[in-house]
């Protein structure tokens, strides 16, 4: 199966330099190119591409507003200079299925879209979880204890809370000595039981309630643990 892949950004040369990279690819393949938000919305209509590399700040139309009016009809990766980026974290609110350094290498970047395109959400802990730590609006912290959170039972609590500190599956059955399956099947009631779209909204849900406590380093290539 080839992934369809739109381009959005204000700057020809990096639309060119990710066009060349993405096609180099067998498995992927650029459909087209957006120069501002405007051009991305319609192109999403006319290409329906199954992930857009969206750029956070172009003129006219914004990539944080194109994202939201796409959202439902493909998935969004956004694109930034910065790894603590205001706009990037409203995007993941809106639904964005996560989000790319522009400084990725090839490899970060053609995996990131499979990844995107595979359902999954981009959570990098290296910057994720800064990015969500810095501009979250947090209500007094509830640090975890241990105990079921809401409707999840105490494993699935557990893994929410991994979840948001960025471990992949894979990673959390690691952790929690647990078959990645049954990783995977906790994943899926977790979302369910709390009405959310993908892991990426899960870690926002996780921050936004409390459940997580923010914890920023000063390097942004730490991987311990972000509460």
């Amino acid at each position: 199966m080839t992934i369809r892949v739109l381009i959005a950004d204000d700057q020809a040369m990096v639309r060119e330099a990710f066009a060349v990279l993405l096609d180099a690819q067998p498995d992927i393949e650029v459909v087209g190119e957006a120069v501002d938000g405007h051009d991305a919305v319609a192109k999403v209509a006319e290409l329906r591409p199954d992930v857009v590399l969206m750029d956070v700040r172009m003129p006219g139309l914004d990539g944080l507003e194109a994202a939201r009016r796409v959202i439902g009809r493909t998935k969004v990766l956004m694109l930034t200079m910065f790894d603590l980026d205001e706009y990037v974290y409203e995007a993941l609110r809106s639904g964005a299925s996560g989000f790319l350094l522009k400084q990725a290498t090839a490899r970060e970047l053609s995996e990131a879209v499979r990844v995107v395109a595979g359902g999954d959400a981009l959570l990098a802990p290296s910057v994720t979880r800064r990015l969500i730590g810095a501009f979250v609006r947090l209500p007094p912290p509830r640090p975890f204890t241990g105990q079921a959170y809401g409707t999840l039972t105490r494993r699935e609590t557990e893994i929410l809370v991994l979840i948001a500190r960025g471990l992949s599956n894979t990673e959390i059955a690691a952790r929690l000595v647990i078959a990645e399956q049954t990783v995977k099947s906790h994943v899926s009631s977790v979302l369910a039981k709390l009405g959310l779209r993908d892991r990426t909204q899960a870690a926002v849900h996780a921050y936004e309630s409390g459940l997580v406590t923010p914890y920023l380093r000063a390097r942004s290539d730490d991987p311990s643990p972000a509460s």
